[in-house]
Parts: C-alpha cells; sequence; structure tokens
C-alpha cells in the first residue's frame, strides 16, 4: 500500500507484492521474446551462439522448450497480477474519460508547449498502454496456446487455423517488442526518469510526486509518525465555600445584616450595642436625680 514516509522524503509508489509480480512478468518477458527469436534461425547468423551462455541459442528445440517455460511463468504471473489488484479493488490502470486527450497534451509538454496538469498516481499514457500491452499480451496468450496444443496434442490441425494462428501470433509479437521498447523508452525522458527508482525500490521522491502526482498525494494517509495530540488541559476543581451558619432562629448573618440596612440601622451586626447609662444620685431613698452644679 502506498505511504508517505515524511523524514525521508520518500513515498511508496509500489509494495513488495507488486515489484515481485512487475519483475516476473519482465524478465519472462524478455526470455519469451529472445527465445521466440532463437527459434528462428538468427543466432548462429549473428553470432548470438558464441556468446557466453547462450550457445543453446542456436538449437530450435532447446529454444522452444525456453520459450514453453518462460510461457507458463508469464502466464501465471500475468493471472495473479489480474487477481491481486482485483481483490484489491486497485483500478488506477484502468483508462479513464478524456486519458486520450491528456496524453496528447502531455506528450506536448515535452517540446515545450503549454504546462502538464495534476496527475493522480498514473499518467493517461500509462493507462492507455496497459489497456494496449493487456490486448497483445491477451492474443499472444490466446495464439500460444493454440500453436502449443497443435504441437503436442493436434499436429494434423487445420491448415487455416494454423496459418492465421501463426500469423496473429507473430504479428503481435512484433507488436510486444514495440511496446516493451516504449515502456523502456518513456523511462528514459526527463519528466519520467524520478519514476525508475520506484520500479527498482519501490519509493519515489516525495517531492517529485508532489510536483507531478499531487492528486495522488492528497489521497494518501498522513506519514508513518502518529500525530501529536495537544494535552487536554487539566481540569479546575472549584471548591464550593462552606454556608453559613445560620442563627437559632433560622436567620443567618447575612440576612440580619441586609434587614438592618433597610430598617436605616449603621450598625454592623457583628459589633456589640452599648449604651451610656446617666449618672443618677443614689443618695435620699434611691430617688433618681441628676447632681446640680454647686452655687458660685
Amino acid at each position: 500500500m502506498s505511504h508517505i514516509v515524511e523524514e525521508k522524503n520518500r513515498v511508496v509508489r509500489h509494495g513488495w507484492i507488486e515489484l515481485a509480480g512487475h519483475w516476473t512478468i519482465a524478465l519472462s518477458g524478455l526470455a519469451l521474446l529472445l527465445s521466440g527469436m532463437f527459434e528462428l534461425p538468427m543466432a548462429a547468423r549473428f553470432g548470438i551462439t558464441k556468446i557466453p551462455g547462450f550457445g543453446w541459442s542456436g538449437d530450435f528445440i532447446a529454444s522452444l522448450y525456453v520459450h514453453y517455460i518462460a510461457s507458463v511463468i508469464f502466464v501465471a504471473a500475468a493471472f495473479f497480477h489480474l487477481v491481486y489488484h482485483g481483490l484489491l479493488g486497485d483500478r488506477g490502470l484502468l483508462p479513464q474519460k478524456g486519458d486520450m486527450k491528456a496524453s496528447v497534451e502531455v506528450v506536448k509538454t515535452f517540446f515545450g508547449f503549454g504546462e502538464e496538469p495534476p496527475f493522480g498516481k498514473y499518467l493517461p499514457e500509462q493507462r492507455i498502454a496497459y489497456l494496449g500491452m493487456a490486448v497483445v499480451i491477451g492474443v499472444l496468450v490466446l495464439t500460444g496456446l493454440i500453436k502449443t496444443y497443435k504441437n503436442i496434442y493436434a499436429p494434423d490441425l487445420a491448415h487455416t487455423v494454423v496459418v492465421w494462428t501463426t500469423t496473429l501470433h507473430n504479428l503481435f509479437f512484433v507488436l510486444f517488442i514495440l511496446a516493451f521498447v516504449g515502456h523502456i523508452g518513456a523511462l528514459l525522458l526527463k519528466p519520467n526518469r524520478p519514476m525508475v527508482r520506484g520500479i527498482l525500490t519501490g519509493k519515489v521522491r516525495l517531492d517529485y510526486a508532489k510536483q507531478r502526482h499531487p492528486l495522488w498525494i492528497a489521497g494518501l494517509n498522513p506519514p508513518e509518525s502518529l500525530p501529536t495530540i495537544a494535552k487536554p488541559a487539566e481540569a479546575i476543581s472549584v471548591t464550593p465555600a462552606p454556608a453559613e451558619a445560620a442563627s437559632p432562629d433560622g436567620e443567618t448573618a447575612e440576612t440580619a445584616t441586609l434587614a438592618a440596612s433597610e430598617a436605616g440601622d449603621k450598625v454592623s451586626p457583628k459589633d456589640p450595642v452599648t449604651s451610656v447609662a446617666p449618672e443618677t444620685d443614689r443618695d435620699n431613698g434611691g430617688d433618681h436625680k441628676a447632681s446640680n452644679p454647686p452655687a458660685a
């Protein structure tokens, strides 16, 4: 699965299973290409038999067996490719509406005309080439199976069937060579060179992907490192103030103060009320009389 490795400026474009499948198809396809040509009387003519390890190339039967073995590996890898991506629901390489027009625009940018539009994981010409290669491989597999059936089980197969089968097989064999060369040649173009790393290691530069494949990067998950989560603020405990004790008659000091204020009493309820009694004359039987000042 594709994901970003931010600290290394890399983004994973292909997993190891995809890489293994790609290189199995590529190498077995190359073996098919070479062994198919060696079945023609050309290896000895061009001195290929003198190359160390290629002495067998001048032997038709040996070349045919190599072709059969390579074809089994090739078909198995191609079938695995279809099943694997089908189960994953990966349809990124299937052609989309407008790919042909977009491909023309991309090719024009190679010559300095216009600018490339933003791309997803695959370029529009990659999707078109994928469909074309699938058709070529399909015809080669079908005609190859008929030729093998004729060689092993039905040597007297109808001549018309043999002629058409052989003609189609040879024609699409040439198309396969052209597609193979075109696939390699596309990687040599300067804008596509950063993708060579992806074919070899499965990863491409992140800055390149952001610049040329922004739609793909936008749909990927965050980097492998977990995002920083802000620490929640500590809860502040609020302790309620203790309620004031009520007076015996159920009236609190605050209530009493308010009542006193309304009555015009300016004396604080917490201060004791003191009164100064006038001095009394306790002489003469306890009559309370004020002392008269002495006469002058």
